[in-house]
């Protein structure tokens, strides 16, 4: 007779969890977030992938990374919405986390304490060097943060700063390499400075 403890149920129940990809533009974190999602497929299981309807720059119905490589996605415009879609989905991926509402950290856990794998990347600082957005609080409550460094344009150093190079004080302005640069801390301190003295 085998006597099933506690343990082996806790063993093959399905186990949540938070991962959280950050870092500046050009980083890699959509690619990495990719990366693991076309592995979850591959691995045969259930998988949903979101992002902020506002991302429209390279295709509306897919996440697509700066190096062009993609996967279908469910575009929408609140992170509430998130639990409408993923009622029998086992692995959740989040992209431009930054730009959803302070609920995208309670639908978070409310999905990896029900055992579904939470994927989620975004940029971590706004292009002031500030927390951005639902980020931190992610960070906080994730069981692993990925860290993942640019290279700085200006002096080939590993770049955690995102700099904006166009004149605009809004925080969301969605951009590529024509409004924005990796920095390096240094790098991007000298360019703040820069952008002062020629306002």
């Amino acid at each position: 007779m085998v006597v099933y403890s506690e343990d082996h149920t806790q063993e093959t129940r399905r186990r949540g969890r938070i991962e959280v990809i950050c870092g500046s533009m050009f980083s890699g974190k959509t690619e990495e977030l990719i990366r693991r999602m076309k592995r979850a497929k591959f691995a045969r299981q259930r998988v949903e992938i979101f992002k902020p309807a506002i991302d429209t720059r390279y295709s509306e119905e897919d996440v697509v990374s700066h190096d062009s490589h993609s996967i279908a996605c469910t575009p929408i415009d609140s992170s509430a919405s998130i639990l409408l879609f993923t009622s029998e989905i086992e692995v959740v991926g989040i992209d431009e986390a930054q730009f959803f509402d302070e609920g995208l950290i309670d639908v978070c856990k409310q999905l990896a304490d029900n055992g579904v794998r939470v994927i989620v990347a975004g940029l971590d600082m706004d292009f002031k060097g500030n927390p951005f957005g639902p980020m931190p609080q992610l960070c906080a409550i994730a069981d692993e943060v990925s860290k993942v460094h640019a290279i700085c344009v200006k002096c080939g150093e590993l770049a955690s700063f995102s700099h904006r190079t166009v004149k605009s004080d809004k925080q969301v302005l969605l951009g590529e390499t024509a409004e924005y640069e990796p920095l390096c801390r240094v790098c991007y301190l000298r360019a703040l400075e820069q952008d002062d003295s020629n306002k």
